[in-house]
């Protein structure tokens, strides 16, 4: 195989998967509480070391040369999307660190408890906060949904203190993780640990801003200028797959021939 060929595919499919990542990212710049995605490259090891056989025999060339780049699982950046004004008194944005928690359809013993940034917030027709986006009921600080009447203002305080009237009906959970890098995506605006991740979450130190939502994170110019140098970087490997699809042809066809 064309050591050369080998290494510029894998150059063009990441830049390309690069593209598409960012695409989606920027396909979502005014969904509420939306955190871009990362995709992370790293260098691939040769095949001997990749297949942990150190005593088979091999090219030390090719070797120092490598094997090419590939995809290491996505990462997401958590930085603080801009707070907008709603006038709708049951959205809730988070300004600084935490997440909101709530619950998902389920049963048995999977933990059903997410993570979202989206404030967006309702009741529903049991009286109960949930999510504007997807109807998930938003838990207290005992992991319990809050319920709610219909008359009476309601008052939600920077600590998450959830006031109807002068009753203090409860406090919302804003789950504070310690390595964000343990969050995976599950569904829109959702994230999700294991077991052991979530063991490790405590009271967050953000506020809470009533009326308002956080917006999206992205960076359409950042976003944009990333998508263009993603492009450049595979047209720039097919290019390269051309070179050598062409001295592949001319060493076979022309080196070969007998004068």
């Amino acid at each position: 195989m064309n050591h050369g060929l080998s290494i510029s595919a894998s150059g063009a499919l990441t830049a390309l998967y690069r593209q598409d990542l960012l695409a989606g990212n920027l396909a979502n710049l005014d969904t509420v509480g939306f955190k871009p995605d990362i995709a992370v490259t790293r260098q691939r090891d040769p095949v001997r070391v990749e297949d942990n056989l150190p005593t088979w025999p091999s090219n030390a060339l090719l070797e120092r040369l490598g094997g090419g780049v590939q995809l290491a699982p996505n990462r997401v950046a958590f930085r603080q999307g801009v707070l907008r004004a709603t006038g709708n008194p049951l959205d809730a944005a988070i300004e600084g660190d935490g997440f909101l928690t709530v619950r998902v359809a389920g049963t048995g013993t999977t933990d059903r408890v997410r993570l979202t940034r989206d404030g967006r917030l309702a009741l529903d027709a049991r009286g109960r906060l949930v999510t504007a986006a997807g109807g998930l009921p938003v838990l207290d600080t005992g992991n319990r949904e809050i319920r709610l009447s219909d008359s009476g203002p309601v008052v939600i305080a920077p600590d998450g203190t959830v006031k109807q009237g002068d009753t203090v009906v409860a406090q919302l959970a804003l789950a504070r993780v310690p390595d964000v890098r343990s969050l995976r995506k599950d569904g829109p605006g959702l994230f999700m640990q294991d077991a052991t991740a979530a063991a490790s979450r405590s009271r967050a130190s953000g506020r809470i801003v009533q009326g308002f939502v956080e917006e999206s994170s992205v960076d359409e110019i950042r976003v944009l200028m990333q998508i263009q140098d993603a492009a450049q970087a595979a047209q720039a490997n097919i290019g390269l797959m051309t070179y050598h699809d062409r001295i592949m042809d001319q060493a076979i066809n022309r080196l070969g021939r007998v004068a």
